[in-house]
C-alpha cells in the first residue's frame, strides 16, 4: 500500500559538509525535516519507506555530494531464519529479561549509555551528550515509539541490572530500531545482534513484515554486523531491493 503524506507541512534543509564518522576522507551531507505533531506518526511511516531515518522530531537521510555509500536496509521477517551462531547468541541471552516501557528517559538508562559511548563511540558526535539532551531524544517526538530493556534476573534486592536499551518506532509496516545500546563490559554477549533478533522475534509474533536497521556502510567496521542479517533489503533508486551476498 502506498503510503502519502501532505508535503506542503513539509520543509527539507541541508546541513553543511562535516566529517563522516564512517568512512575515513569522506564528507557527510544531509537532508532534513522537522516531523509535524498533528499526524507526524504517519509522515514517519512514509518517510522511513523513503530511507530517512529518524532523531528526536527531525528526519533525515543522506544527501553526500561525493558518496552514496549509505543504504536504508530492511529485514524482511518471514524469510529470515536464525543462523546456527545466532542461535547460539539468543541461548546465551535467555536470561534476560524483556520488558516494553514508555518512552520515558531514566537516569538509569543514561548512565547505561554514557558507559557505552565511552567505550565504544569514545570522540563520537554523541560523546558530549547531557541529560537534557537524552530526554530529548527519548521523549520529544509525536511518532509510535517505546523502550526495550533488558536486565539481568531479578535478586532479592529488585530488578536486575539494565545491560541494554533499543529506542524503536512502530510503523505500519514493521520495527523501525532508531537507538540501541548496552553494557559495553559484556562482549561475549553480544547484546547489539541480540536486540536485532529479539526484535525480529517481535515482529513475527505481531504479524510485521519488516524490521528496518537504518542504514549500512559497506566498508565500515562499524556496520559490519548488520551484514549478518540476511536476507536483506537495500532501498534502491527504483526501491527496495535483495542485497546479493
Amino acid at each position: 500500500m502506498t503510503q502519502h503524506f501532505p508535503t506542503r507541512q513539509l520543509r527539507f534543509f541541508m546541513t553543511a559538509n562535516a566529517p563522516c564518522p564512517y568512512l575515513p576522507g569522506q564528507f557527510e551531507r544531509k537532508v532534513f525535516a522537522n516531523l509535524p505533531f498533528s499526524d507526524g506518526a504517519d509522515v514517519n511511516d512514509a518517510l522511513t519507506q523513503a530511507g530517512f531515518r529518524r532523531s528526536q522530531n527531525i528526519a533525515y537521510r543522506p544527501a553526500c555530494e561525493t558518496c552514496a555509500a549509505c543504504v536504508s536496509v530492511r529485514i524482511p521477517v518471514a524469510e529470515f531464519a536464525f543462523s546456527r551462531s545466532q542461535r547460539k547468541i539468543l541461548n546465551r541471552n535467555a536470561d534476560l529479561s524483556r520488558d516494553l516501557v514508555e518512552a520515558e528517559a531514566t537516569m538509569e538508562q543514561f548512565d547505561l549509555l554514557r558507559r557505552y559511548l565511552a567505550a565504544r563511540h569514545p570522540g563520537g558526535g554523541m560523546s558530549d551528550m547531557g541529560w537534557s539532551d537524552y530526554v530529548s531524544m527519548v521523549e520529544d517526538t509525536a511518532v509510535r515509539t517505546h523502550l526495550i530493556e533488558y536486565r539481568m534476573p531479578a535478586d532479592d534486592d529488585g530488578p536486575g541490572d539494565l545491560v541494554g536499551v533499543c529506542l524503536a518506532d512502530l510503523l505500519h509496516d514493521g520495527l523501525s530500531m532508531v537507538y540501541s545500546f548496552f553494557d559495553p563490559d559484556l562482549e561475549r554477549r553480544s547484546l547489539g545482534q541480540f536486540a536485532i533478533m529479539d526484535h525480529l522475534r517481535q515482529a513475527a509474533l505481531v504479524g510485521l513484515p519488516y524490521v528496518y536497521l537504518g542504514y549500512w556502510v559497506q566498508g565500515s567496521p562499524k556496520m559490519d554486523y548488520k551484514a549478518r542479517f540476511r536476507p536483506m533489503e537495500a532501498l534502491r533508486p527504483l526501491g527496495w531491493e535483495r542485497l546479493k551476498d
